[in-house]
């Protein structure tokens, strides 16, 4: 990869926003902790709200305390980020609001836009850049997927963006590929001879994608309703992780080297039509139940009124290509459900014969490798193994983790859980683009996307219910089930 300049200053469009306060602020600051922030490294935050700099750098203290946590904010730590700060209240999609910040940047020659912003108003946003003369060479602005609800407003936002910054200065985020396990998948499969030979169809029986949340919608049904489950989770992150586990291996990890495999991932997806969308896909939407051992609405009490909307997916995908064909991918993401979990299990098929009689017979299990996302970063791979002592009935057989958890490996003092947006954020200050998401890849997934909620609009497919706390609609079950394998609960 060549040397490209690091970024000298970063604009967060939306500063006081929640995803700027959670999580890009307190990441910034732990980058600064860190040694990773240059010593004229600036930040500054821009939101329509008029707000002193005094009262903006209080509530980035206070923000940035809640999320360290531990031990606190470190006061020299904080005295020199609380220097790189400044904020200007302006409404960036007009050309007077791009002049302030443009006036804010002073010297800066290669800054970052972070729109932290509705995907609606990107295009306004960047014409107004280009208008004050704030898009030259240098610059990188950062999306926050997903763009667009379908591929035609997709096309148009990235078109309006495109119009402005080259692709090479366009970096689409996903947070999910800022995981430390995510990263390691790659880690896993191509820095390792032992699995890559068995990365396929002859040995892998098939896969699953769990992404579980037990919070409902709540107050942000107003964006939940017009995307739903699978605009918002499916083609936003579950594409992705899948993408990764099935993508051949890349010549480098030069950012198109890898980019080139997940594209052709998506290109080998079988699409979904209305012939097998009632026993390839369930459509499910929560109704009141019991979460955490509380009683919870339901989501169209949250919402105030019915709607169509589903807050469950559950997905079989099939990749036709060599590797993987006959190899299903089970998908499944949902509200309310009874934990939080992200989770991809590879199952192995089991071993063509057993020397084994009697009881380790039927102890047998096939192998299988679960890399656990959150809520703890793990890695197991289940092994069988003699149980140790003596039985009348002989040897007796038990299925063992072996286990690479990020938490026991790396116990000293840098092994904090970072937070997923620090090595993005990273990334795009050294201009590498391998974890973000490129304009084809983000189209072909809508491509897909779209042919299931085609097909269930043509084939009328409305949510069936299921209780808050339950792992969804008997269909989910029903959906695995059909080709003699269990959900891995």
């Amino acid at each position: 990869m060549a040397e490209q300049p690091l970024a000298d200053v970063i604009v967060l469009f939306g500063g006081t926003g929640d995803l700027a306060q959670k999580m890009l602020f307190p990441s910034l600051y732990n980058l600064d902790a860190d040694g990773f922030l240059g010593e004229a490294f600036g930040i500054i935050a821009t939101a329509r709200a008029e707000m002193t700099r005094e009262a903006f750098v209080a509530q980035i203290k206070e923000a940035v305390s809640a999320r360290v946590g531990g031990g606190g904010l470190d006061a020299k730590t904080w005295a020199r980020f609380e220097k790189r700060l400044q904020y200007v209240g302006a409404d960036a999609t007009t050309p007077g609001g791009a002049a302030e910040l443009k006036t804010a940047l002073g010297g800066a020659k290669t800054p970052i836009y972070y729109l932290a912003l509705s995907p609606s108003i990107y295009g306004r946003v960047c014409a107004a850049l280009a208008g004050a003369g704030m898009a030259g060479p240098g610059t990188r602005i950062v999306l926050e997927k997903p763009i667009g609800r379908d591929l035609e407003s997709s096309k148009v936002i990235n078109g309006a963006v495109a119009a402005v910054f080259p692709e090479e200065s366009i970096f689409r985020i996903d947070h999910y590929l800022g995981k430390e396990t995510v990263q390691n998948l790659l880690a896993l499969r191509f820095a390792n001879t032992l699995f890559e030979p068995l990365w396929n169809n002859l040995t892998i029986d098939h896969v699953q994608i769990t992404v579980a949340e037990t919070e409902g919608v709540g107050d942000r049904w107003p964006y939940y309703d017009e995307y739903g489950a699978l605009r918002d989770m499916v083609q936003n992150h579950m594409l992705q992780l899948l993408c990764l586990v099935a993508m051949e291996p890349p010549s480098d990890m030069e950012p198109d080297s890898v980019r080139n495999e997940k594209v052709k991932v998506l290109r080998s997806l079988r699409p979904v039509t209305r012939g097998d969308v009632q026993t390839v896909s369930v459509r499910g939407q929560y109704t009141p139940g019991v979460a955490s051992g509380a009683a919870v609405d339901g989501y169209e009490a949250e919402r105030g009124q019915p709607t169509g909307t589903e807050t469950f997916v559950a997905l079989r995908a099939d990749i036709d290509n060599w590797r993987w064909a006959g190899v299903p991918f089970f998908l499944r993401t949902g509200k309310r459900l009874p934990e939080r979990r992200t989770q991809i299990a590879i199952q192995f098929k089991p071993v063509p014969h057993s020397i084994f009689e009697g009881a380790a017979k039927a102890d047998m299990a096939a192998n299988r490798l679960v890399i656990d996302l959150q809520p703890d970063e793990d890695i197991e791979l289940l092994l069988m193994n003699k149980a140790p002592g003596l039985s009348e009935r002989g040897m007796r057989l038990q299925s063992l983790p072996l286990s690479l958890s990020l938490a026991k490996a790396y116990s000293g003092p840098n092994s904090r859980r970072r937070i997923a947006y620090e090595r993005l954020i990273l990334d795009v200050i050294q201009n590498n683009s391998t974890l973000f998401v490129r304009r084809d890849e983000v189209e072909r997934a809508w491509e897909w996307i779209d042919g299931v909620a085609d097909a269930w609009r043509e084939s009328s497919m409305a949510p069936k219910p299921y209780a808050a706390g339950s792992w969804g609609p008997a269909g989910a079950f029903a959906l695995i089930e059909r080709s003699g394998r269990a959900w891995y609960d």
